[in-house]
């Protein structure tokens, strides 16, 4: 076996299971050409849909109305599923080092060649950066991400809420960080568990900072009503029972929710690939590296060189299909479509379940209607790449 190619047959690896490569499964299982062997390297033979996680926290779905079961999809897609993640990339050698999840149900081998690559490994928190920049956040902290973690220690929060009142603080005031307070709120509330307090820690900038001003104003409104304190400080630390900030003060906090600003996955340093100021993959726009033609890539993990865009699981839905087109027409060396981002996209923001915050572009509206809309979304969303147990 020369160069990975043997008998015409070429290797498309896809790392990473994310929004994006969903909808390549779900492709493949449309259309699989022959000569194409396909091996997906994820840790879970689910996703969990981050859209939905809120309402999972405030006791809406449950664990399993977020995930969609890949299994059905690799098969469908004629795709090798192995239980691991990446831990290092040389795009020069087109070799991928493999780290086995402990769970792993089979053998994974600990190198992995390729001759097309797609990466939608979505957004990592880098630890050694966390803990340079807030000391005691990995021991103490509950992360936001992976996703897959969060899902399985949120329950235990509700116990211990359940047997005393707890003061819940969540650092970061992006969608996240706003969604996942108001969710909390809600979820301890419903259970009836009173004196429980929460504050909400933007990190020195103003809630919601990414949001038009009349968006923001309505983010605000919502958080008062629902009893949360924000505090304009930066957490710089963070040990068992409180919260540093950067004004030298501490907060008392039992539960610290960490959803800060995501990092690119540290392995992409020293891969080879050209990548952005902030160490994501810098791809063109048939979301394709700049560097290495070979390396496809989407979502939270890359970065458009020539249309910068916010990350958000909205783009990486809407680049799944292109990117589908552009790696089959990659494996034909036929030409490339691009694939142009929109300027403005649908946000609808949770403030707990019953209420959502719309907003496109400059215009903005709130009530029952918009939750009940992200509602529908996100089950439609889910329903689409759900297949039927195999």
């Amino acid at each position: 076996m020369i160069g990975g190619m043997h008998h015409g047959i070429k290797k498309l690896l896809l790392l990473g299971a994310g929004h994006a490569h969903v909808q390549v499964l779900t492709r493949l299982a449309q259309q699989h050409p022959a000569d194409l062997d396909v091996t997906v390297l994820t840790p879970y033979n689910f996703q969990t849909y981050s859209g939905m996680t809120p309402g999972f926290v405030a006791g809406h779905y449950s664990e399993t109305d977020c995930q969609i079961p890949l299994a059905p999809l690799f098969k469908a897609a004629g795709a090798r599923w192995l239980a691991g993640r990446c831990v290092g990339l040389n795009a020069g050698s087109r070799r991928v080092q493999v780290a086995a999840h402990p769970n792993s149900p089979g053998n994974v081998p600990s190198e992995l060649s390729y001759d097309l690559l797609s990466i939608d490994t979505g957004a990592v928190m880098d630890r050694e950066r966390l803990e340079a920049d807030m000391p005691g956040a990995s021991e103490h902290a509950l992360m936001v991400r992976p996703i897959e973690a969060f899902a399985r220690l949120w329950p235990e929060v509700v116990a211990l809420a359940r047997r005393q009142p707890v003061s819940v603080a969540v650092i970061g005031a992006g969608a996240a960080g706003i969604e996942l307070m108001l969710a909390v709120r809600q979820r301890l509330q419903t259970e009836g568990m009173d004196g429980c307090r929460f504050t909400l820690v933007t990190g020195g900038v103003e809630v919601g900072s990414n949001y038009p001003d009349g968006v923001q104003r309505r983010i605000l409104r919502q958080l008062k009503r629902h009893g949360v304190t924000v505090l304009r400080e930066a957490c710089v630390g963070i040990e068992a029972g409180r919260l540093h900030l950067a004004n030298g003060a501490t907060l008392a906090c039992d539960v610290p929710i960490l959803a800060i600003g995501t990092h690119a996955p540290p392995w992409l340093q020293g891969s080879g690939l050209e990548l952005s100021d902030t160490g994501h993959v810098l791809v063109n726009h048939f979301q394709q590296s700049a560097s290495h033609p070979e390396v496809f890539a989407a979502g939270d993990v890359c970065s458009r060189a020539d249309q910068p865009h916010a990350k958000s699981g909205v783009y990486a839905v809407r680049a799944g299909p292109p990117l589908a087109d552009n790696l089959l027409a990659a494996h034909r060396n036929q030409p490339l479509k691009p694939h142009h981002p929109p300027a403005n996209t649908l946000n609808l923001l949770s403030c707990g379940a019953g209420h959502a915050i719309a907003s496109w572009g400059p215009l903005h509206a709130e009530g029952a209607w918009a939750w009940r809309w992200k509602d529908r979304i996100d089950r439609a969303f889910m329903a689409r790449y759900t297949l039927p147990a195999p």
